[in-house]
């Protein structure tokens, strides 16, 4: 899988590209806005993770003039900016997501490998794994052909969950994922505690059982 970095902050891209490098991606750089705008005219990437503040340009812009030239690759932004009217300014742009620094690499990976699994997973209907079956088109859930009733929290939990199966993801990634409120307002780990726990039960009553693992300290897991 390919990435491009666009980053100015020479410590943290560095750090970002070791990381990538690790978890086997092919990473390509950009350290301006022009550099930005050279490397997605000439290839495609399966995400782009974007700074918003560069040289000789907002990374706002260059985003703008992706998105204007029908360019679908995915796109999260990192930022230093946290307030709601950023957020919602680059999410109405076009972008897929939007991490606000500073931030773990760890959910930096998450969120980048959840991307990629939603864009491949366009155009498909049917997402899959282990006994479960999810119709994107209708949200609805079957577990060994059995329906299974889920209110609209658990079925973006659920399906959060499974885009990123085999990782853990933390409970505070989770919250702001399946949060409709202001960022700045997401409440705390007991909200996601309680639906998690729903969720588990549902998932036991239709013989999914210890799908969902807790892995104390960091956050949840699903397994197949």
């Amino acid at each position: 899988m390919k990435l491009l970095i666009i980053e100015d902050e020479q410590s943290l891209l560095k750090s970002i590209v070791q990381y990538f490098n690790q978890e086997k991606f092919l990473c390509e750089t950009a350290v301006s806005y022009e550099d930005g705008i050279r490397k997605i005219e000439d290839f495609q990437y399966d995400c782009i993770i974007l700074d918003i503040n560069l040289p000789g340009g907002s990374g706002l812009q260059l985003l703008k003039y992706l998105r204007q030239n029908k360019n679908k690759d995915g796109v999260i932004i990192i930022s230093a900016r946290d307030s709601l009217d950023d957020r919602i300014t680059g999410l109405d742009i076009g972008a897929d997501d939007y991490l606000t620094k500073p931030f773990h690499l760890s959910e930096l990976n998450a969120r980048v490998r959840a991307l990629i699994r939603r864009k491949k997973a366009e155009g498909a209907s049917i997402l899959e794994t282990g006994v479960l079956k999810v119709d994107l088109s209708s949200r609805t859930v079957v577990s060994a052909g059995q329906n299974m009733p889920l209110s609209k929290i658990e079925y973006d939990l659920l399906l959060f969950l499974m885009t990123n199966k085999n990782r853990v993801v933390s409970r505070q990634a989770i919250a702001e994922h399946i949060y409709d409120g202001p960022s700045e307002q997401v409440p705390s780990s007991d909200f996601v505690y309680s639906h998690i726990k729903n969720l588990k039960r549902k998932l036991k009553e239709r013989g999914c059982h210890e799908m969902i693992q807790t892995i104390y300290g960091l956050g949840y897991k699903l397994t197949p």
